[in-house]
């Protein structure tokens, strides 16, 4: 089993911890410190050593920050975790600050009158550090980059993890790593820098066609490295996570170094040297300058390469979706013939789901713990069921199951939301308008140049016409057995990334009623060519295919409400699941799913 249900929030301790820290700031001449969700690589999912936001304060989602002042310590949170946060934190010694709504810089000019303010240069990007130094221009407090004093008082902090790097296949990848390199290196040739610093870890292993084991549900290794502009890379990782295959396969245009040697060697290099202000930590800018070498601010030139996913990595992630379709579609089976009456808790549909993508023989990992909601729970956009939380599915309600799974060929997430007896009227309007605006997403054709924030309000538009909304974007970038967050590319009303060909992204509207329920509905889409349509111009514009296979609870959808063109793509796609997926499952989910996918 992947995924475990101990209790990771521990509350009670944070007070405690909060007042050591406290005191040991105050030793140091500080005002405060920033505790981020965040390690070296600016990672979403980070390994046990660097959990400091959830060991200080007890919340345990995968974006927030702390900041910690003599007499407040505020934990900022974005609107995914806004219900979450109240029940992992002690209220009495932490207050939740809905953030981005409240920025950081505002906030402690209106909770210290002066002071300085602490920070680790390896957690914070010169982009956050700058807009914090900003807002703070005009107060009588500043800045300090200093060493960790969460470590410091941390005593049982983990040991950096030392997972195994593996080789990831040219048939998978669909480009040698020695083309990357050299396709890469022409850009800072182009640009007259001499080297880029990488730092992000789904960078690094795209680059060299590896992959690692570092952190839990996403294939990564822990390293930094240094591509020059002739091609050649320093990596710089532990050399126990490498055996003699993955040494072969780097090539000796590949030099391997301990960690250790990381900023010594950063202080050697000479030219211009490209550093990603948004993703780096300052930390590198800081030695690089105060080694007298040029930093060159530019973007990781892996990001964009690795969104675009060529065809070979699209071939693979549709075999994976097929797979994985075939999983859900036996659990989805198996769940529909459980009652209330059986006594099925959260933890027996995580550990069911789990078991259907086990018995693929191909499993991976998982490629985040599974989202199993019932009833209220479903209105905790995160929530992870424990042994404590678990909770028993009652009758008349909704179950929200968000969850994925990771294969050599492919990274999948699908969201499904289904009704245990009869959930109610409002539920079934709110669940017709949140599948409208996925259907809306899946259709939509637009012209290329436009970025995810000009197509997000196609998916909030039945929802805006209802008067409600979701607290968080329509969806996120996937990786290719990577990561299944992936910037740059998202749909989201703050993305400026142009949409390109290849690039995955999730489809995931969604609408919560705090204390009652939670529906979202997910799919992967993948950008293409739009074909060119009768009648119309001849600019490029660009579409959608849709990636999951996996039926919607027609129970739930309030037929006379969609329109004729809504109710076309979904008899169109229910009608390809069932010819997909029907070959690939047992008898008994087959009749299940042709029942499911039935035209309405």
């Amino acid at each position: 089993m992947f995924q475990t249900f101990d209790s990771t929030a521990l509350p009670a301790q944070g007070p405690a911890r909060l007042a050591a820290l406290r005191a040991t700031l105050a030793t140091e001449g500080l005002s405060g410190f920033i505790i981020p969700r965040a390690d070296a690589h600016q990672g979403e999912y980070v390994a046990a050593r660097d959990e400091r936001l959830q060991w200080l304060t007890g919340f345990t989602g995968s974006a927030g920050f702390c900041i910690v002042l003599p007499d407040k310590a505020g934990v900022f949170i974005d609107g995914r975790y806004r219900t979450q946060v109240k029940g992992q934190v002690d209220q009495a010694a932490f207050t939740p600050v809905p953030w981005p709504d409240v920025l950081p810089g505002p906030w402690i000019v209106e909770n210290l009158a002066h002071g300085v303010i602490g920070y680790d240069p390896w957690l914070h990007t010169a982009d956050e550090v700058a807009k914090l130094e900003t807002a703070l221009e005009k107060s009588d407090t500043t800045m300090r980059s200093t060493r960790n004093f969460v470590d410091l008082i941390w005593p049982d902090q983990p040991d950096p993890p030392l997972g195994r790097a593996f080789v990831h296949p040219l048939d998978l990848a669909g480009e040698a790593a020695v083309d990357k390199r050299a396709r890469l290196a022409e850009i800072l040739v182009k640009a007259g820098q001499k080297a880029v610093v990488l730092t992000l870890p789904d960078s690094i292993c795209w680059l060299l066609n590896i992959r690692g084991s570092d952190v839990p549900r996403n294939p990564i290794l822990h390293s930094f490295a240094v591509l020059r502009d002739d091609g050649r890379v320093t990596l710089f990782a532990e050399p126990a996570k490498f055996d003699a295959e993955v040494t072969k396969h780097l090539g000796n245009q590949v030099t391997l170094r301990p960690i250790a040697s990381f900023v010594p060697d950063l202080r050697g290099l000479q030219g211009k040297v490209r550093v990603d202000r948004t993703t780096a930590p300052i930390a590198i800018a800081d030695v690089l300058r105060d080694a007298g070498v040029e930093v060159a601010w530019g973007d990781d030139p892996c990001r964009l390469p690795k969104a675009c996913k060529n065809a070979a990595e699209i071939a693979g992630i549709r075999l994976a979706h097929l797979r994985d379709a075939a999983a859900v579609v036996e659990f989805l089976a198996w769940l529909d013939a459980r009652t209330p009456e059986s006594g099925l808790t959260e933890i027996d549909v995580v550990k069911a789901l789990e078991g259907f993508r086990r018995a693929t023989n191909v499993l991976h990992d998982i490629s985040f713990d599974t989202i199993c909601g019932s009833g209220p729970h479903g209105a905790i956009m995160h929530y992870r069921v424990t042994d404590a939380s678990n909770r028993a599915i009652g009758r008349n309600e909704l179950l929200l199951v968000d969850s994925g799974a990771q294969y050599l060929d492919g990274t999948t997430d699908i969201t499904r939301t289904v009704a245990v007896g009869d959930p109610g009227q409002s539920a079934r309007d709110a669940f017709t308008r949140v599948l409208q605006g996925m259907i809306a997403i899946s259709r939509v054709r637009w012209p290329k140049g436009l970025a995810g924030r000009d197509l997000d309000g196609f998916a909030r538009y039945n929802l805006w016409l209802a008067g409600q909304d979701f607290n968080h974007g329509t969806g996120h970038g996937v990786g290719a057995f990577l990561s299944v967050h992936e910037g740059p590319q998202r749909l989201s009303r703050i993305s400026e990334v142009p949409l390109e060909v290849g690039m995955v992204l999730s489809n995931e509207p969604g609408y919560y009623l705090e204390g009652k329920y939670g529906i979202r509905l997910e799919n992967l889409i993948v950008v293409q060519v739009a074909p060119n349509l009768p009648g119309g111009d001849d600019r490029e514009q660009l579409a959608f295919e849709t990636l999951t296979l996996a039926p919607f609870d027609r129970r739930l959808i309030v037929v006379e409400a969609l329109a004729p063109g809504e109710r076309a793509w979904l008899n169109t796609y229910h009608e390809r699941v069932a010819a997909l997926i029907s070959p690939r499952v047992s008898e008994f989910a087959r009749s299940w799913l042709i029942a499911a996918c039935a035209a309405i």
